[in-house]
């Protein structure tokens, strides 16, 4: 017996009529920035998905249940609620079970839609292999879920704050297809590329969108990553951004910051540093992501 996610109105409608659906993760909300800004830019995120002709799920565990979709008013709850969980693969289960309340990481948020029967996620940037991970061991759950449920994940590439090579090396190993939007780099998140060039690439959502559904025929398990470069107008230069994530990541360690507790303050202390710049950047490739995600999920009918 599988469990099944509650849907919301909008959501149900648009499964009963065969609408392109976009799943949409909602620890950004919750922990990703200040009320009220976070619950403005999680309706313009929807309204993105919308206006690209799809239909957005955001997902969260809400009261323990599991939620693919919430209503205007649940998205402004979500937004106030404090103490809210941070949900991956290993926690998900526990929160409902408990009846608590969390916000889905990309992983979680992975399950929650393919439980709904979504095909395609948007997201910012997905978690990946820390920087030291070979003293740490600090791999993001993310990397697994990608080879274990099909769900098309459109993201900016990798968090820029992570070891880019080592996780592209474990994607690898799992058999991920790591795909390149529009171009051969691989993109760093608030800069359009890296030095490193993407294992794969593709130019039109139709053709992301046929490799899904082989994949599924083909018998293979896990999901995709479209790396889709955050747009030109928005982005940090990597010869910018760079520095500030070193000294980001010194001071880190300087006042002992680790484990969960990593991104979290890296983040905050680019926010600061950048003088906001980087979380502008951040607005503009989520949304930039929805379009393309809604773009494949019409394509995938």
């Amino acid at each position: 017996m599988t469990y099944a996610p509650i849907l919301s109105p909008e959501v149900a409608a648009a499964k009963a009529e065969g609408h392109a659906l976009v799943a949409l993760e909602s620890t950004i909300i919750t922990h990703g920035m200040p009320y009220p800004q976070n619950l403005e830019t999680a309706r313009r995120v929807e309204a993105e998905v919308r206006a690209a002709g799809a239909i957005p799920a955001t997902i969260a565990v809400i009261d323990g249940q599991l939620h693919a979709g919430l209503t205007d008013a649940q998205l402004e709850n979500l937004a106030q609620a404090q103490g809210v969980s941070k949900l991956s693969r290993a926690d998900l289960a526990a929160c409902m079970a408990a009846g608590g309340t969390g916000a889905t990481t990309v992983a979680a948020t992975m399950i929650g839609a393919h439980l709904a029967g979504i095909k395609v996620f948007a997201t910012g940037g997905i978690g990946g292999v820390h920087k030291g991970a070979e003293d740490s061991f600090d791999i993001s759950a993310d990397l697994r879920e990608l080879s274990e449920t099909p769900v098309t994940v459109v993201a900016a590439g990798a968090k820029a704050i992570l070891d880019l090579p080592k996780t592209l090396e474990v994607l690898e190993t799992y058999g991920v297809p790591v795909i390149a939007y529009g171009q051969d780099a691989f993109p760093a998140f608030w800069s359009a590329a890296s030095d490193l060039i993407a294992p794969l690439r593709m130019d039109s959502a139709a053709d992301i969108a046929a490799a899904h559904a082989l994949r599924a025929q083909l018998g293979l398990p896990g999901g995709q990553l479209i790396a889709n470069p955050i747009p030109a107008e928005a982005e940090i230069a990597k010869t910018e951004i760079d520095p500030i994530i070193v000294q980001a990541m010194a001071e880190a360690g300087t006042q002992g910051i680790a484990g969960k507790a990593v991104t979290p303050f890296l983040l905050q202390r680019i926010f600061e540093l950048t003088e906001g710049r980087s979380l502008e950047a951040n607005i503009a490739l989520v949304l930039n992501n929805a379009r393309l995600a809604a773009a494949i999920a019409r394509e995938l009918g």
